[in-house]
């Protein structure tokens, strides 16, 4: 077990260190395509904890997002507040929505739970079009914030990291083996003891607080915030990413991330209707890897992968 867990720590510390040495070799153009990769995998990593690992399918998740980015963002705009202090606020923001939401979301379970989440998402889209005056909508505002390249690529690694590594020690704690019980046999651990609600009510309350904490980074880091991210668009995403990288799998959603991004930025450059090469690209990925990348290999090879 001792050499396995080293092995295991051994691999994320290793990305982690990869992704710091990378930034050395990017061109200025890459080296800001995989600064969103890293917040855009903090998001991910973030809904893989409540889909990998819980087994809950979330159609709103953009909600927690969003309430980061604007948590952070309209301090900054409006009242000058500080990055650090904006970045907390937007954190502590997002973790409140995701705490009140998931009262009512999680009585509800399956398909019922998805549209659930999925209205509640909306509804937090339509409300940054209602404040239109304030939010500014689909035009957005512009922070007086700026953060040199280098600067925004490690707050950014440092914020994956930390999102990375928390996740991995989490889900082998003996709270991460409940919530894998739980997705795979909720009755047999709730005759164990453990309370299904109160479980699945905190990982979404650390998944929604995570998702915020990439929001208000993003906000912060590249001086914008937009109601695109409140869209549905910025809920499939995620879904996509980590079905692609391996849900369930710790390092899948970044890998999820890399791909769909770097096959967007291919396909585009080709022609006009991208998204039709994308699908098919991604349609054929997920036939070769039913579990996602990450999640295939782990049943077919690696199966010491967390």
């Amino acid at each position: 077990m001792r050499v396995q867990a080293r092995r295991v720590w051994g691999l994320h510390l290793g990305v982690l260190v990869g992704l710091g040495v990378l930034q050395f070799l990017l061109p200025p153009y890459h080296h800001g395509v995989v600064t969103r990769i890293l917040l855009f995998g903090t998001y991910a990593v973030a809904y893989n904890l409540l889909l990998g690992y819980t087994g809950l399918l979330s159609l709103g998740h953009a909600l927690y997002f969003a309430a980061g980015l604007y948590g952070a963002g309209l301090p900054v705009y409006y009242l000058g507040l500080d990055a650090v202090g904006a970045f907390f606020v937007g954190m502590l923001g997002s973790m409140a929505v995701a705490a009140l939401l998931g009262i009512p979301a999680l009585r509800t379970a399956g398909l019922a739970f998805s549209i659930v989440t999925l209205l509640f998402g909306q509804t937090g889209y339509l409300l940054t079009l209602y404040f239109n005056r304030i939010t500014w909508a689909d035009q957005g505002l512009t922070l007086p914030v700026q953060v040199p390249p280098p600067l925004r690529y490690n707050l950014a690694l440092l914020l994956f990291g930390s999102a990375l590594l928390g996740t991995l020690w989490l889900v082998r704690s003996p709270f991460g083996r409940v919530l894998m019980g739980l997705r795979e046999h909720e009755e047999r651990t709730h005759l164990l003891g453990y309370d299904p609600f109160l479980y699945r009510w905190t990982a979404h309350l650390l998944s929604g607080a995570l998702s915020g904490a990439a929001g208000a980074a993003y906000a912060l880091l590249f001086a914008y915030v937009g109601n695109a991210f409140a869209s549905v668009l910025y809920s499939v995403y995620p879904l996509l990413w980590v079905l692609v990288g391996g849900a369930g799998t710790t390092l899948g959603p970044l890998l999820g991330v890399a791909l769909v991004t770097y096959t967007v930025e291919a396909a585009s450059g080709l022609l006009n209707a991208y998204l039709v090469v994308v699908g098919i690209a991604l349609v054929l990925l997920i036939r070769a890897f039913p579990q996602g990348i990450l999640g295939s290999l782990r049943d077919r090879r690696w199966r010491w992968l967390p």
